[in-house]
């Protein structure tokens, strides 16, 4: 998604946040990510100034006071944590396991297809259902190396076992992963 962001062109605009927008935002993180829930204060605090940077490709980046990037938001108000931040409370998103094959083609911008994550080196916890916000770890890593959403339930990935199984938002290496901070210029 962000592999060939280019902030010149996608950037439609930027703006602090109300304060009753920051505590929609705090609201949401809970009800999205309830494991996350007694961290919260610790990465968006209740009276913290959150930057809103909107772009064409119809997600909004949520930057801190101090320019860091917390989340991507879609349109339909998901969120996704950078890997930053995942990789501070990893414990924040369920997470989905793919095998070695598939990790160059993830870290690549490539979405997650069904094969890896059923074949042996890859897992999908049986909770899991589609639209669903995840962590993408890969076998033999101790860190997530992608986020993304789930486009199929569990049984869904299982039964047809092709197609594409997870959207990838957002992956080591891409454009939010080597710009750590957001300028108040864009």
């Amino acid at each position: 998604m962000f592999k060939k962001f280019d902030a010149d062109e996608q950037v439609s605009g930027q703006a602090q946040l109300k304060s009753s927008a920051t505590r929609a935002l705090r609201t949401a993180v809970c009800t999205q990510m309830p494991r996350f829930e007694p961290y919260v204060d610790d990465v968006v605090p209740k009276k913290a100034r959150i930057f809103q940077v909107r772009l064409h490709n119809h997600y909004q980046l949520l930057c801190d006071e101090a320019g860091r990037v917390l989340f991507l938001q879609d349109r339909d108000g998901r969120l996704y944590p950078t890997l930053r931040l995942l990789h501070a409370y990893p414990f924040m998103l369920p997470w989905v396991q793919v095998d070695r094959g598939a990790i160059r083609h993830v870290l690549r911008g490539a979405n997650v297809m069904c094969p890896g994550l059923t074949s042996p080196g890859g897992y999908v916890p049986p909770e899991l259902a589609a639209d669903q916000v995840v962590a993408v770890m890969a076998e033999g890593k101790a860190r997530a190396l992608a986020v993304g959403r789930m486009l199929l339930s569990v049984a869904q990935v299982l039964q047809q076992n092709q197609g594409v199984a997870i959207e990838n938002v957002h992956v080591l290496g891409d454009e939010i992963w080597k710009r750590e901070r957001w300028s108040a210029s864009g």
